[in-house]
């Protein structure tokens, strides 16, 4: 074991060839061209992480804003690194203290270096992450797969292998237009029959409440896990939750353990969907986690559809925060060489990561080697590399 402070934190802009496109309501660039963050310690180990920024996320009415691989390497490069050179890799308290006290915001940013910093502490220390989060409360994590805004014969053809495969859940993407929205759902309830669970997510794209409350009485015979973000708005969320029966999800407007207590203060949600990005890194999304333990909030971890450096500080979330029982959003991060024709979980062609994400049962087996749990295949990331 060792406290080896951190030498240096490196950055890599990378771009991964994705398996289709993959696309929400509000988003207007391709998934997969994002940052990576190399930190080093005195001795020469290494750990990564991962910003999956995309500068169309940033939560409700600008309270948030959106964070672009430029903006994150000039933030990490000049404000981040010089910060934390110095610190303990498992000191993470102090870490976000150094980050905080340098520059406000920039929540992703922070993630990617407290990532690097987690997957080093625990390679220091012989433990996964999970350990250091206080210990896994599953073992498997469950698998929503998201078939996008795609179109009707595509999203069934998708579906139909993605059961086949073991999947048993599928967020579908809504909130582009109701009459298209209503087809989608039922369409793809025919395809996949009774047994797998359906979830919808508008991405805040209905124009009121009314409109949002409207549609989902349309689709609820089709049996809904839940309704995700529907509208933009906590307090317009609590005007959905209080006319359907359906839970709904809170995902643009949870970005913090501050907005969990609104939420819950407007009764706007009965699920939140937590991101290791959005709050900070896990360190501080462990603390949403609590916020909706205790309000009695249940929850499932989502993304930004990460590669695998980012993907499994998801995994590794998703094992440790008891709040997390409900299945994941989060791919099935897979090397192009065990791929074999898979599809569900799956967005891109190749990977970053040394070795596949067990997937069994429809559920990711936790993985318990040393920090974020798989090392990084640094042959891959040069591969993929965005050249200046």
């Amino acid at each position: 074991m060792t406290d080896s402070p951190i030498a240096s934190v490196d950055l890599v802009h990378i771009a991964l060839p994705t398996r289709r496109e993959h696309k929400w309501t509000g988003l207007t660039e391709p998934i997969g061209g994002y940052v990576l963050v190399k930190m080093t310690d005195r001795d020469g180990a290494t750990g990564w992480g991962e910003a999956p920024a995309l500068k169309d996320w940033g939560g409700e009415f600008g309270r948030y804003f959106g964070e672009s691989p430029g903006t994150t390497m000039e933030v990490i490069r000049s404000h981040l690194a010089p910060a934390v050179v110095g610190a303990v890799p498992g000191d993470i308290v102090d870490l976000h203290a150094r980050m905080d006290r340098i520059i406000k915001g920039f929540p992703y940013a922070k993630a990617a270096v407290e990532f690097a910093a987690y997957d080093l502490a625990g390679k220091q220390c012989g433990l996964p992450v999970h350990r250091l989060l206080g210990g896994a409360a599953r073992k498997a994590i469950p698998v929503t797969h998201s078939i996008g805004l795609l179109g009707f014969e595509e999203a069934e053809r998708e579906v139909a292998k993605v059961v086949e495969e073991g999947i048993k859940t599928i967020k579908i993407k809504i909130g582009v237009d109701p009459d298209r929205d209503v087809e989608m759902v039922e369409r793809i309830r025919a395809t996949v029959g009774p047994k797998t669970t359906l979830c919808v997510d508008a991405n805040q794209g209905y124009a009121t409440p009314g409109e949002a409350i409207r549609t989902f009485r349309k689709i609820e015979h089709c049996e809904l896990k839940y309704f995700e973000q529907p509208v933009e708005g906590i307090a317009r969320l609590a005007e959905v939750a209080r006319a359907i029966d359906a839970p709904v999800m809170a995902d643009e407007s949870a970005w913090n353990a501050h907005d969990v207590i609104q939420i819950v203060e407007k009764r706007a949600a009965q699920i939140v969907s937590i991101y290791t990005t959005k709050p900070g890194g896990l360190f501080k999304a462990m603390e949403v986690a609590a916020v909706c333990r205790a309000a009695g909030i249940v929850c499932n971890v989502n993304g930004s559809v990460e590669t695998g450096i980012g993907n499994l500080a998801n995994i590794q979330l998703a094992a440790a925060a008891p709040a997390v029982t409900l299945s994941c959003v989060v791919p099935v991060s897979t090397p192009a060489e065990a791929l074999g024709g898979r599809v569900g979980g799956v967005y891109y062609k190749d990977d970053l990561i040394a070795a596949p994400m067990r997937l069994v049962d429809g559920a990711i087996v936790l993985p318990e080697g040393p920090g974020m749990g798989i090392p990084a295949d640094e042959a891959k990331i040069a591969r993929y590399t965005v050249r200046a």
